[in-house]
């Protein structure tokens, strides 16, 4: 029996996909061999020896200790792609409102309750609408910073508006540039694509390399009558260096979903309350995904989607009983393990070791189930860090 705990309201529609008769699944499960979670933040909490894999029901996980959980041998998944669409719609959402004065409109009708006359209202409307006047997206250039599975959705939907659309992404994965529509010029410079842009449309991780990528510097780029949407992370953004070129007329509007006090009650900034993924079809993605990639991992040892160990995945030998390690990524410690096989007469069917920066991780299928001695014996090489036996 898997005993997995869950923080946060996670979609049933993903929970379900835990099976009754070998999970135990609840806030209050004792035990836990694993957590589902959303935007619980897990950094000053105790971390029982159970615990074997955390997974986030969305694509960041800066609520995650990751550092530490990698030294101690639990897996950490994300979900990039599951909430991708609902991130898309609400960026479009930002697109229009920084393009037309929308809002503004809006504001100036609900001030016409006391009207009773609709001639009257009609002929007011036709004198006042010039002050809401903006501008059409076709034929504007939108930058898109962070060509993932967000990005390269966005500048699909630019496309689609008649934009022209440019990208930049230093760290571009051979599978995102599949993704990517031909039509994105690919900017080799963040400068370079903040100068030729009307929007900028941010979509990469919050990491200490990107940390107020957009800052005071990056910002004398701009053109003034530019507009930054961020509805990927607060720490992204430099907000005081984003007030300061909104004030000094260097920067047209800032449309965000991180509100924080200085960017309040401002009519060239608009903040939304971090509502990007908050849609019924984007939580049940991210809990479905989460689910599955923490089963294929608890039940097979396969790895997919991990933000701190080496994506690997190896198909179950028939009659062989399953063996996965993590350890440091240093020379010898594989061929350690592979002795202490060897000493006790175990045999290997098949095996599959990947790593990734400093640790790796190995599985292997071998004849028979493995006395504790073996399994022991392997938990002592030096440099590994954890064992795992999946019958």
């Amino acid at each position: 029996m898997f005993h997995i705990k869950t923080y946060n309201k996670i979609s049933p529609k993903g929970l379900t996909l835990f099976p009754q008769e070998s999970y135990a699944v609840g806030p209050e499960v004792a035990e836990p061999v694993a957590y589902v979670l959303r935007s619980h933040k897990l950094h000053n909490e105790e971390v029982p020896a159970s615990l074997q894999a955390v997974a986030r029901a969305g694509a960041g996980v800066n609520n995650l200790p990751v550092n530490d959980y990698t030294k101690m041998g639990i897996v950490a998944f994300n979900t990039p792609g599951a909430n991708a669409n609902a991130v898309k719609e609400l960026v479009l959402a930002g697109l229009l409102l920084s393009s037309r004065d929308i809002l503004g409109g809006k504001t100036f009708v609900e001030t016409l309750g006391d009207m009773d006359d609709a001639g009257k209202m009609s002929k007011l409307l036709e004198t006042e609408k010039k002050r809401f006047a903006g501008n059409e997206l076709k034929g504007k250039t939108l930058g898109v910073v962070g060509l993932g599975a967000i990005g390269s959705m966005v500048a699909e939907m630019a496309l689609a508006l008649g934009m022209e659309v440019k990208g930049f992404d230093p760290a571009l994965s051979v599978e995102a540039a599949w993704r990517l529509p031909s039509q994105v010029q690919r900017m080799e410079a963040l400068p370079q694509l903040l100068a030729a842009s009307d929007y900028i449309s941010l979509h990469v991780p919050a990491l200490d390399a990107t940390r107020h990528l957009i800052n005071a510097e990056s910002l004398k780029n701009l053109k003034s009558s530019a507009a930054i949407l961020n509805f990927a992370r607060d720490a992204i953004v430099d907000s005081a260096a984003v007030v300061a070129a909104l004030d000094a007329g260097e920067l047209r509007q800032y449309v965000c979903d991180f509100p924080e006090p200085g960017l309040i009650d401002r009519k060239d900034i608009i903040a939304l309350p971090h509502i990007g993924a908050s849609t019924a079809e984007a939580e049940e993605n991210c809990a479905e995904m989460a689910v599955r990639q923490l089963r294929d991992f608890l039940e097979n040892g396969n790895i997919t989607h991990s933000v701190n160990y080496p994506q690997i995945a190896m198909a179950r030998t028939e009659g062989g009983c399953r063996i996965t390690f993590s350890n440091e990524n240093v020379s010898g410690v594989l061929g350690n393990v592979l002795s202490v096989f060897t000493e006790n007469e175990v045999n290997v069917l098949d095996m599959v070791n990947k790593s990734r920066g400093d640790v790796a991780y190995n599985i292997i299928d071998i004849a028979g189930k493995p006395s504790k001695a073996v399994i022991d014996a392997i938990a002592a090489v030096e440099n590994v860090i954890r064992v795992r036996v999946l019958d």
